[in-house]
């Protein structure tokens, strides 16, 4: 027995009109082939693509977990969640990563979920751990595969692998061209293929731009960049997270609001700076390549690349954040004169003549405010809508992006209401609780 829900129902429900091809044809694929490998560029909806046929697979009468999702990162993990719980197809789910309490997901496990999705080093824990059953798990999803292999997770994937004695389906997805299949994995030979990466020219709408400094010390020449784009969202790619660090500092030094990304943070620390930098509290985000995949963070049309990646794989993956799907974007090499030009730019890009002397970014016109109440204790954005306006005297449209998640919430408020917002609400309660009410750090 299959599930009741069907594709088309799940689509409506998620506002889409309908699948674009690569979609079409991985879920024709999925669904019909026990292997499948499927090579899709950053942006392009490769995780509706493989949910949507598992879905369809998945036993209602089974109560043990049937699907597991490999991720190389928590963010990446949390995101596949998310889209699974805006499908509303009635399958619990579970998330586990490093960094998340192990007895909170062991509590969480004890009530199996049919979809379970993880990290490869916090999975093979659990398997361990025994402490869920493996017995139904048929299908098995390598999101980003690649990616996990180049973090250092063969061993785990490994274990991981050949601890499912019932496996009987593999989904091999990745957003990079000619990537190679771990021997672990045992997919056969003709094992069915969907490449829209190699079949698709590079797109016109992503723009690179060579902006040259004279100096070694390229911070200077990032804050005319910088005041150039003005007020429009940018990530800012670094090499390494002392590098993230030593240059967001540098930044606020010279007076342009920023914040860092990278896997050296706490994970609460880092989910903060991503909703802060989607709902526009911060304009610039200094990252690592963490920040290059597997993120929602949408509509940015400039990346700056700070230091060049040593591959051209993650270069692609760095300007993937931007001109997605039918927008455009810009990316900007930022290179000292005297610096060689890397092996994968083919051809040298025009030179960008950024202003010696501009007057520097504005500070964002959002602040973020943390509560410490989500869906678990029947929040909703309706609810924060109607307390903020009531009691906290705000308008409408002084109430940006809401983000409500299990135990807590984030809401974006004009900076300049913060003030008089904050000590209005402090004693008041939310359908007849007090919450903590305070600006995110």
């Amino acid at each position: 027995m299959q599930s009741t829900e069907t594709i088309a129902e799940v689509i409506t429900r998620l506002g889409i009109s309908s699948l674009n091809p690569m979609q079409e044809s991985a879920v024709a694929a999925i669904l019909s082939q026990k292997e499948v490998l499927l090579l899709s560029a950053t942006g392009s909806g490769k995780t509706l693509a493989f949910l949507l046929p598992v879905m369809q697979q998945l036993k209602p009468e089974e109560k043990r977990v049937q699907c597991l999702v490999l991720t190389p990162s928590r963010e990446l993990a949390i995101q596949i969640e998310q889209v699974w719980k805006k499908m509303g197809t009635g399958y619990k789910v579970s998330c586990c990563y490093g960094g998340h309490d192990m007895p909170t997901e062991i509590q969480n496990l004890a009530e199996p979920p049919a979809l379970l999705i993880g990290t490869p080093g916090r999975i093979a824990d659990h398997i361990k751990r025994a402490t869920f059953s493996r017995e139904a798990l048929t299908i098995l999803v390598l999101d980003e595969f690649d990616k996990s292999l180049a973090l250092g997770f063969e061993e785990e994937m490994s274990y991981i692998f050949s601890s499912l004695p019932k496996l009987d389906k593999k989904i091999l997805v990745s957003a990079t061209a000619a990537v190679a299949i771990p021997a672990f994995a045992a997919v056969a030979e003709d094992m069915t293929v969907l490449d829209y990466i190699s079949e698709q020219p590079e797109t016109a709408a992503l723009e690179l731009k060579l902006v040259i400094s004279e100096e070694k010390d390229k911070v200077d020449r990032l804050v005319q960049l910088l005041s150039f784009i003005s007020s429009e969202p940018a990530l800012i790619f670094c090499n390494h997270r002392d590098a993230v660090e030593r240059t967001a500092s540098l930044l606020k030094e010279k007076g342009i609001e920023c914040a860092s990304f990278h896997g050296g943070m706490e994970q609460m620390q880092r989910e903060q700076t991503l909703i802060q930098f989607r709902n526009g509290s911060v304009r610039f985000l200094v990252a690592t390549d963490l920040a290059a995949r597997g993120l929602d963070i949408p509509e940015i049309k400039h990346v700056i690349h700070y230091h060049l990646p040593s591959t051209e794989s993650e270069f692609t993956h760095r300007n993937g954040r931007t001109a997605r799907m039918d927008a455009t974007g810009t990316a900007y090499l930022l290179m000292h004169r005297e610096e060689p030009m890397p092996y994968y730019i083919r051809q040298k890009p025009e030179e960008l003549a950024v202003p010696q002397l501009g007057a520097l970014p504005k500070p964002a016109e959002w602040v973020t405010i943390y509560i410490n109440g989500g869906k678990k204790d029947k929040l909703n954005k309706v609810d924060i809508v109607g307390f903020f306006t009531q009691k906290g005297r705000l308008e409408k449209d002084e109430i940006g992006l809401i983000i409500v998640k299990d135990r807590n919430a984030f809401v974006a408020v004009k900076k300049h209401k913060v003030k008089t917002l904050l000590p209005l609400v402090q004693n008041e309660k939310i359908k007849g609780t007090k919450y903590k009410i305070v600006v995110a750090r």
